[in-house]
């Protein structure tokens, strides 16, 4: 009898222990999420950022283009960590939590000319629109561009 109920003791032992172990997780988890948070109020106020890309021809929304936000340093150079967004079929995307300063916005899709500009975040909520173009034709050399052959 005396081995039985220590059998039965035993998986409580066990499953008290990993009670404990996913409680203390969570306690660790939580303190974490607190800490980042009182990390993010002493980086400065933060953003809201919504963009809206549509053609500039007619101003339809262009969907799947990538909106590419990078940081900008104080002297204009680049800062390292970059994030990316993909517009919905409405040509919308957003990001919260971008913290105020400056800011380089890159959109890129299929068959548009880049677009980069450098915006300056300084409220709450912002909303960017931008405005792709077409690409404009190339030049070639082996084009007749309206010009006549001299005679030789």
């Amino acid at each position: 009898m005396m081995r039985r109920e220590m059998a039965q003791v035993r998986p409580r032992l066990h499953m008290k222990r990993n009670v404990s172990m996913v409680m203390a997780v969570m306690i660790g988890l939580g303190l974490g999420m607190i800490g980042s948070a009182r990390a993010q109020d002493d980086e400065g106020p933060m953003s809201a950022l919504r963009f809206v890309v549509v053609r500039d021809s007619d101003g339809k929304p262009v969907r799947n283009a990538e909106v590419v936000l990078h940081p900008v340093k104080r002297k204009g150079k680049q800062a390292k960590g970059e994030m990316e967004l993909k517009t919905d079929a409405e040509g919308r995307t957003n990001i919260d939590g971008i913290p105020y300063g400056p800011l380089r916005v890159q959109v890129l899709a299929p068959h548009f000319q880049t677009f980069g500009e450098d915006y300056d975040i300084n409220k709450a909520e912002m909303e960017i629109t931008v405005k792709l173009k077409r690409p404009g034709g190339q030049y070639s050399i082996y084009e007749n561009h309206g010009e006549e052959k001299k005679p030789q």
